[in-house]
Order: structure tokens, then C-alpha cells, then sequence
């Protein structure tokens, strides 16, 4: 009799194999737990944080970001870098700009006498909110059923007085905690999500997993999608994109980070809840009095962190003082 050698599979053959069968089971599993547009509705009284630090509350879940848990923030800082987190401001009309920035100068270098001295000054606006600027959503930013976090009314954020509640002058001395990066599109192996992709629980727990961090209470969490590499490989469109999905709502509030940050206006695209609207926004906001930092360039902080293989650091975003104000742009400054 002779026996046939079966040759041995390659050396990560099987653990290539095992990868795929778990990414394929995660999605299953986040498949199947996606909640209804009801169960979506009733986390407005699930996550609720009205009073919670009481009547006159207006920084939300800012409030987990303790003097201690800033000291423990800056115990991370050890190598002496910095890697910025903000996308640049363009002044272009793209598809996926609703109204593009304006830049011009008010005084410019071609216009000065050859003798002398002069110098150059431009005029810069910017409607921030959107899904290009990156930017901090303030607590006035989103409203339910006429109410705005901590039930206050809509109305005190008007045409005349701007914001009369919950401006991002509240945060007119920064915000420094400890950040996390949890990294979906490199979890999934892939370049980037697809639009109208969610990120659910059990992806977060699994890039925990991965990266050997977990998220707890006052910490930043940033979730990258890859959505802005997207946008840099392809181009700027208008077909929606990825974003965390309305079932981290639970997850968030029971974890008490204090910001969300993303690659992406945080909310999918298109939306997929017509009766919540975009329920990060008007529940995590208005209910949560969840900040939320939108469209993050989380590219170079994601390069960083695989260098090092460390996926926690400190964050420093220091949004501008605008008087009465709804958000601001910001540049958040990863630091190692």
C-alpha cells in the first residue's frame, strides 16, 4: 500500500481562514441585532440624562471628564508627539458640501508698494456643520418634539440671540481626556465601510478585543471607518456613507464616554430610521447630552497607533469662543 502525503496548509492558512468565518459571524450577529425603528424611538428614555447633574445642567456628558480623569490623561503623554485629527478647511464647491467656505483676502502680498512695510489679512466663514468641516456639535446643536438637552426649549436657540442655552462656549477652556481610537475598517480588513454601513456594539467590542483597551467612563472615543479615505481615494460624492449605528446608543450611555468622535458626520447614510431622523443627533444630543465631534481625519492617528501598537493617548480640542454659538471647527490634537 501506498500512503499519499496530504501537504500541510500554509503557515496562517487557518488563521486567515478563522478571521474571515469570525468577521462573517460579527456581521451576521450585528444583523441580527439591529433594532427596530420602535426599540430606536425608546431609547430616548433609555439613555436619558435630564437632571442627572441637575435642572441647570448644560455640558452633559462632559461631566465624566473629571480633574482626575485629565491628570490620568496626561500620564499617557510619554513619546512627545502630536498627530492632528482635523481635515483641512477648503474653499470649494464638492458634492458633499452644502455650502462651501469662503476665503479671501483682505489685504495681500501683490497689491503693496516694493518699499516699505506691509502685510496680508484674510476673511474666513465657515457653516461648519455638515459632513466635510470637522467640527464639535454643542448641546444646542440638535432638538426632539421642540426640546432641546435637559428639557429646555427649542426656542432658546433663535435667529435674533443665537444660542441662549447650551452654546459651545461652554467649553471655552478646552477639553483634554483620554482617548481611544477603536479602528473598524482595519478590524474589518478593509480600505474603507461602505456607505450607509453601520458600526454596532459588537464591533466595538471586538477592536476593544483587538487593540487590548477599554472604553470607560469620560473617555473620548474615536471610531474610525475609513470614510475620509474614502472620500481622498475616490473623490467627494453625495451617496451617504458609514457612521456609528443608532444601536450604540445603549452602549454609549452605559459606558459613559463623554464624546463621540468619527470619521463621519456620526449617523449613517442614508438614514435608516425616516422617524428618529439621525438618532445619534436627536437622541444622543438631546437626550444623552452626548457631544459628538464630527468628521475627524483619523487617517494619520490611525498609522500612528498600528507604529506604536497603542490605541489610547490623550486629546486635547480647544473649539473656538464664538459668543452664543452651536459648534465651532476644531482641530483635535492626539498626544503621545
Amino acid at each position: 500500500m501506498s500512503w499519499v502525503q496530504i501537504p500541510s496548509p500554509a503557515p496562517n492558512c487557518f488563521s486567515n481562514c478563522l478571521s474571515r468565518l469570525s468577521k462573517r459571524y460579527t456581521e451576521e450577529i450585528c444583523m441580527a441585532n439591529k433594532p427596530t425603528e420602535q426599540e430606536v424611538l425608546a431609547y430616548f428614555d433609555q439613555v436619558n440624562n435630564w437632571g442627572r447633574w441637575g435642572t441647570d445642567d448644560e455640558i452633559g456628558t462632559i461631566n465624566f471628564i473629571t480633574p482626575q480623569k485629565i491628570a490620568e490623561a496626561a500620564g499617557l503623554v510619554t513619546e512627545g508627539q502630536t498627530v492632528s485629527c482635523a481635515r483641512p478647511i477648503v474653499a470649494e464647491p464638492a458634492p458633499d458640501v452644502r455650502i462651501p467656505p469662503v476665503h479671501f483676502m483682505v489685504a495681500a502680498g501683490d497689491t503693496v508698494p516694493d518699499k516699505g512695510s506691509g502685510g496680508t489679512s484674510d476673511f474666513i466663514g465657515v457653516a461648519f456643520h455638515g459632513s466635510t468641516v470637522t467640527h464639535l456639535d454643542a448641546s444646542c446643536h440638535a432638538f426632539w418634539n421642540g426640546k432641546m438637552y435637559n428639557d429646555r426649549p427649542a426656542s432658546l436657540v433663535n435667529s435674533r440671540d443665537f444660542a441662549q442655552a447650551g452654546s459651545i462656549e461652554l467649553l471655552e477652556n478646552g477639553v483634554v481626556s483620554r482617548a481611544i481610537l477603536l479602528d473598524i475598517a482595519r478590524l474589518k480588513r478593509k480600505d474603507w465601510m461602505e456607505p450607509g454601513e453601520g458600526v454596532f456594539p459588537e464591533d466595538l467590542e471586538a477592536a476593544e478585543e483587538q487593540a487590548g483597551v477599554k472604553v470607560g467612563e469620560g473617555d473620548i472615543l474615536l471610531i474610525r471607518t475609513g470614510n475620509y479615505k474614502r472620500r481622498l481615494s475616490l473623490g467627494p460624492t453625495n451617496d451617504g456613507g458609514p457612521g456609528p449605528h443608532a444601536a450604540l446608543l445603549p452602549w454609549l450611555h452605559e459606558r459613559r464616554v463623554a464624546i463621540l468622535g468619527s470619521d463621519t458626520p456620526n449617523d449613517t447614510f442614508p438614514r435608516e430610521y425616516p422617524a428618529v431622523g439621525l438618532p445619534l443627533h436627536h437622541i444622543g444630543i438631546v437626550s444623552m447630552g452626548l457631544w459628538l465631534l464630527d468628521n475627524a481625519n483619523l487617517e494619520e492617528l490611525s498609522e500612528q497607533c498600528t507604529r506604536l501598537n497603542r490605541w489610547e493617548f490623550m486629546l486635547s480640542a480647544g473649539p473656538l469662543r464664538v459668543q452664543n454659538g452651536t459648534g465651532s471647527p476644531v482641530n483635535p490634537l492626539a498626544i503621545f
